[in-house]
């Protein structure tokens, strides 16, 4: 009874009604710092995760547009200890990718908590970046945001550093540090800091205008959690509740990965990841509590359900680390393996990795490649650089490479294009460039993604982003150094997509880095995107939504003679419609705008895209394997005609290195 009372804490059911709004702001505040902590271990996690050494082949829908090419970047491996090139590579990836995939459902969960507790999330928060979207929650500082500083913890900890780097044991020991539980982390912080962590709940000092900027450090993810929940529990004398006063029925919650439709079965079927969806109060609160333990759970490997429900006088508890494992059959249906004449059977290297992972929690998941790192056979592309390796174009291809007949730059144009990159040391900084924008891109639509129902996220940006940072790896041997953030915009300038498609001074230059971004859905103004992902524009006085087709990421067929519109590359109207990818690949081919029949032509709208309102001057047309920085081109000479341009520019006859370094978005 006496453990009982301690976990009770009396004083948290009998507390004065006139301390709601104060209870308010702090519980909002930690929704909030969830939601930091969450996004913090995401570009973090990816730039050491994508330093491994290794190729992949890029397969796109079933098409076989890049039979026989091989780019660089590892991939997941659908059997990583028979890899025929390096087995401890492709298992420390799989390891890795796991953790990777987890950390952007925990951001999720966090996200739906953060709305159901009334706060709008924010993914630009000061605690990580500054205003031009550097990440300076990595620039080689002590901190871990709100949960703890390394220079409070004793000898053989007080020198981790918070920073980017390769998969190396120094940089393990940090992931580690992240992942650990209450008891681990209470054991190295110097028992003279220890009062400066583990805060009881209700906070000292705290005040109504404070934010999560003013929070206390809590020691590890899982009490920053327990916190949020203790201040869930708060009953007031009045018979009111804090959660009742704060909770937001019926607001908008997302969810990527237990949607259900034709393309997409639950990964997650047994657990929930969302809250409000139950308007009743107990309902939402249960639904909370799991999945707060499933972030615990699947994190540190403690779910803090079990001191929960001890807490609420529920002391049967079954613990339940079943439920938040992936379904390896909803995997294998979601993120079939694709290859250049089909789906085959065998599960993909995505399914592979996170059902073979799935029952390990993530601080395990670290301990097993410090294993494999303690080998010395991991190999990372700055020591693949260290060694003297240079590209060659058979590094580029595998079987099936002399049978491809699409318009693809040759193998041989790829590798010199990667070695001249890296002789020049100014491309490194545009790579970083790169890099930090395409992250920025994602951030800027996740705000706006919780707040609309017509805001889809941008899941190949998210991929592309993992492109992105693998490409500057792969050409530099060092990591993007997204600490610096991005080149400001100039306000009233009209951006373009690609080499010597600038509207105002036609000549050979490719996109400023200020409008770099890697995909569909993340490009923020207008003539601003261009790929393969084709937008569907339909009416075009819909023109600035975030509609995206959904369907295997095709566009729909034309219904019953009715014709279907898409966005021309580098001449999308407004945000969002610019399909993907700044620069363009030179090796980006379009998919059959019609899947039944990859002979009909797709129809694309033309604008002269002068302020304020766009001028359509036609229909252009495209069809399956076209080049797309062809049909980019094709619009912007419509454009030149229109404005009486004469002579009309000449176009490029060699694809520039940027363009050819970078691997196609599929």
């Amino acid at each position: 009874m006496k453990a009982m009372e301690t976990f009770q804490r009396p004083e948290l059911k009998e507390r004065a009604p006139e301390n709601k709004d104060l209870d308010a702001a702090a519980l909002q505040a930690i929704a909030q710092a969830a939601i930091n902590v969450e996004l913090f271990t995401i570009p973090l996690y990816m730039v050491s995760l994508f330093s491994i050494q290794g190729m992949h082949q890029i397969t796109s829908g079933g098409n076989n547009f890049y039979q026989g090419r091989l780019w660089p970047g590892a991939s997941p491996s659908p059997d990583p200890e028979n890899d025929p090139v390096n087995p401890t590579n492709a298992l420390a990836f799989n390891h890795f990718f796991s953790v990777f995939i987890d950390e952007m459902l925990h951001l999720q969960l966090a996200s739906n908590i953060a709305k159901a507790l009334g706060v709008m999330p924010s993914y630009t928060s000061d605690a990580l970046q500054d205003k031009n979207y550097g990440w300076t929650c990595y620039d080689n500082t002590t901190v871990l945001p709100h949960i703890l500083d390394f220079q409070d913890t004793i000898a053989g900890y007080n020198d981790i550093k918070v920073k980017l780097d390769a998969l190396t044991l120094e940089q393990n020991r940090l992931f580690l540090a992240i992942e650990e539980n209450d008891e681990d982390a209470k054991s190295i912080i110097d028992p003279s800091k220890i009062g400066n962590y583990f805060p009881s709940v209700p906070f000292e000092n705290w005040s109504t205008g404070d934010t999560e900027a003013n929070l206390p450090m809590f020691g590890t993810i899982g009490w920053m959690y327990k916190c949020l929940w203790q201040y869930m529990e708060i009953v007031y004398t009045d018979k009111t509740s804090l959660f009742e006063y704060v909770f937001n029925r019926g607001t908008l919650e997302r969810d990527l990965f237990n949607a259900h439709s034709s393309y997409h079965k639950p990964e997650y079927p047994l657990m929930p990841t969302m809250a409000s969806g139950q308007i009743i109060v107990p309902s939402a609160m249960e639904n909370i509590l799991k999945m707060i333990n499933a972030i615990t759970d699947q994190g540190e490997g403690s779910g803090v359900a079990h001191w929960i429900r001890m807490m609420r006088g529920q002391v049967e508890y079954a613990p339940v680390q079943e439920q938040f494992q992936p379904s390896e059959a909803a995997l294998n249906f979601d993120y079939p393996n694709y290859t250049d004449t089909g789906i085959e059977d065998n599960p993909s290297g995505d399914t592979v990795a996170r059902s073979e992972n799935g029952g390990l929690d993530h601080h395990d998941r670290f301990l097993a490649i410090n294993a494999l790192l303690e080998t010395g056979k991991v190999v990372t592309w700055d020591q693949w650089h260290a060694s003297g390796n240079q590209w060659t174009a058979d590094m580029l291809k595998t079987t099936g490479y002399d049978l491809n007949k699409w318009p693809l730059p040759s193998a041989e144009d790829v590798a010199a294009a990667l070695n001249k990159m890296k002789a020049d040391a100014n491309n490194y900084e545009t790579f970083s460039q790169v890099a930090a924008g395409s992250i920025a891109g994602i951030t800027r639509v996740l705000s706006d993604f919780w707040a609309s129902e017509t805001t889809s996220f941008p899941n190949p940006s998210m991929y592309g982003s993992g492109d992105r940072v693998s490409i500057c790896w792969a050409i530099f041997g060092q990591y993007p150094d997204i600490t610096k953030g991005i080149v400001d915009k100039t306000p009233g300038t009209l951006y373009h997509a690609c080499q010597a498609l600038d509207i105002d001074s036609p000549d050979n230059s490719c996109a400023p880095v200020a409008v770099f971004h890697s995909c569909r859905g993340s490009n923020d103004c207008k003539a601003e995107g261009g790929c393969g992902f084709v937008q569907l524009v339909g009416e075009t006085k819909v023109l600035c939504g975030m509609k995206v087709l959904k369907e295997n990421l095709k566009p729909v067929p034309p219904l019953q003679g009715i014709l279907k519109l898409y966005s021309a590359p580098s001449d999308n109207t407004c945000t969002g419609f610019g399909g993907c990818a700044i620069p363009i690949s030179a090796s980006q081919l379009y998919p059959a705008p019609d899947s039944s029949n990859p002979n009909n032509a797709g129809t694309m709208e033309v604008f002269d895209l002068v302020p304020p309102t766009p001028v359509k001057l036609g229909n252009i047309e495209y069809s399956m394997g076209d080049k797309v920085y062809d049909i980019a081109w094709n619009a912007y000479i419509e454009v030149l005609k229109s404005r009486n341009v004469n002579p009309l520019p000449e176009k490029p006859t060699v694809d520039s290195d940027l363009r050819l370094a970078f691997p196609p978005s599929t």
